[in-house]
């Protein structure tokens, strides 16, 4: 018997993007709005994060709107708003936000985000019982989807987060980039790159020509000062040309020796509303002590936003619509308080759509790049995580000008 209308005519869903931007933000957006405009839903998007939810609420109609999924970042804007109460702000505004979950008569909210704007959702079902569906979107990666890597026969668990894929393809290019200046000065230079506590955007630097990189993950103490020092020193001398690009995570811990202590370099003492800090600096005082041990000039420079910045790129845009997709499947059950996953990395795109599943929202936690993924002694990505990444992003097109001008000596 055909069904009269279509299924959820007169319900409405909002969406909701908080956290740090990325590029394929805009893409879940579109795809979300998409799937649930063909299933009857009206479209909310709230404004700002978690913030357009408080007071008297910041909300639009996504309903019969063109929406442009290729653009970078997200339409509806982002904060790190915190509703539960900490430090900064003891006082709870949880309830503002249920009450206007209700005053805008929204039946299901589909939050698009990172891990802290993802763990208020958690809170929130736990402790209210809202109908919400979570969908990661981050760059860092940090978020344990429980997804399956199989290499070579080996099952690595690791992660898999829209908006890493063209963040990560966009540290790729960069790093290319750097290298001819970094070769035309016969110089080291130190990348960094966004990444608090998780080095999974570092590790992409190594696929545009980085050839040792530092992550949050392991501590570069003391003891690993001089194998450090020695290792680039060794890799500089071995590469023709004379130069060499360290990649490190902006949450490395390094050991300083002025203090004779492992230090995190922060920008600002002051945090926002999930008590981050905001850190910066590392790459200058890796290259000032590289150059002090070693006598090679070193430089720093700091990708900053560049990550986070730019169009969606195109494995991206198709891996939001798969996460849309399990949207449907799993409004169709109403299993709210769930976060969509990729199960299973998959090598072939044509069965990708077969290998994504839900976790409980409760079970939501970080995750770290894999011990498997790196290898400590020689400060080094190996084969296992290069293998991981090229599901989600090419490598560069080299950047080559190869010569081998003869030495031209005094008659």
């Amino acid at each position: 018997m055909a069904i009269k209308g279509r299924i959820f005519e007169g319900k409405t869903l909002a969406i909701l993007t908080g956290d740090g931007d990325t590029p394929s933000m805009n893409a879940s957006i579109e795809a979300v709005k998409c799937r649930a405009s063909v299933l009857g839903y009206q479209v909310y998007g709230v404004r700002k994060g978690w913030k357009g939810l408080l007071g008297d609420g910041d909300i639009v109609d996504l309903s019969n709107q063109p929406y442009d999924g290729w653009y970078g970042g997200t339409a509806l804007r982002t904060t790190r708003t915190n509703p539960f109460p900490t430090e900064k702000n003891p006082i709870s505004r949880v309830e503002e936000i249920v009450r206007n979950i209700k005053k805008y008569k929204i039946d299901v909210l589909i939050i698009v985000g990172g891990f802290d704007c993802l763990n208020v959702a958690k809170k929130i079902v736990e402790i209210y019982g809202i109908p919400i569906i979570a969908i990661p979107n981050t760059i860092e990666n940090n978020i344990r989807t429980g997804t399956i890597h199989n290499y070579n026969g080996q099952e690595i668990e690791s992660a898999s987060c829209p908006g890493f894929p063209s963040g990560a393809k966009g540290i790729a290019d960069f790093t290319s980039r750097v290298c001819t200046t970094a070769e035309s000065h016969s110089r080291i230079i130190v990348l960094e790159m966004l990444g608090k506590s998780f080095g999974w955007l570092t590790g992409a630097a190594m696929m545009g020509g980085a050839e040792i990189a530092l992550i949050p993950e392991f501590p570069v103490t003391k003891a690993l000062k001089i194998p450090f020092f020695e290792k680039v020193t060794e890799v500089y001398n071995k590469i023709k040309k004379k130069y060499l690009v360290i990649a490190v995570g902006e949450g490395t811990k390094w050991h300083e020796e002025k203090s004779d202590s492992i230090v995190l370099c922060k920008q600002y003492m002051d945090t926002d509303e999930f008590n981050n800090l905001r850190y910066g600096g590392i790459s200058s005082l890796v290259a000032e002590e590289i150059e002090r041990h070693t006598g090679i000039q070193a430089r720093a420079q700091q990708t900053a936003y560049y990550s986070r910045s730019g169009d969606c790129r195109k494995y991206d845009k198709r891996l939001c619509g798969l996460f849309a997709d399990k949207m449907i499947d799993v409004l169709l059950r109403e299993d709210y308080g769930t976060l969509i996953v990729v199960s299973k990395l998959s090598t072939y795109q044509e069965i990708e759509e077969y290998n994504m599943g839900t976790i409980p929202l409760s079970t939501l936690e970080p995750f770290n790049v894999p011990a498997q993924y790196y290898d400590q002694e020689n400060f080094h990505f190996n084969e296992k995580y290069f293998d991981f990444i090229s599901y989600y992003a090419e490598r560069p097109k080299g950047i080559y000008f190869n010569y081998n001008f003869p030495k031209v000596l005094p008659k």
